[in-house]
């Protein structure tokens, strides 16, 4: 893993993507995602995923690991997280 050097001089280690990956929702539980492929994301080399919400209200969310992710989104097991090779 490679550092940067921030405006301010400190030096931060720089995140990498680990792995991608897509949300597949077997029952749309809510009534708002639908089902099939409902996100794509990211996983970072510190662990934090990204989530991109597809379909008519889209959105982007930020969360400090996989395992928060899906303990609020995984409706029960009806979320599942497929890795892209």
């Amino acid at each position: 893993m490679s550092s940067v050097t921030l405006e301010t001089g400190q030096r931060e280690e720089e995140l990498t993507v680990r792995r991608t990956f897509v949300l597949h929702r077997a029952e749309d539980v809510s009534g708002v995602s639908g089902t099939g492929v409902v996100a794509e994301g990211a996983m970072f080399s510190d662990g934090t995923a990204v989530v991109h919400w597809l379909g008519k209200h889209s959105s982007t969310t930020v969360w400090p690991s996989i395992d928060s992710m899906i303990a609020i989104n995984g409706h029960g097991g009806r979320t599942q997280v497929v890795y892209d090779e």
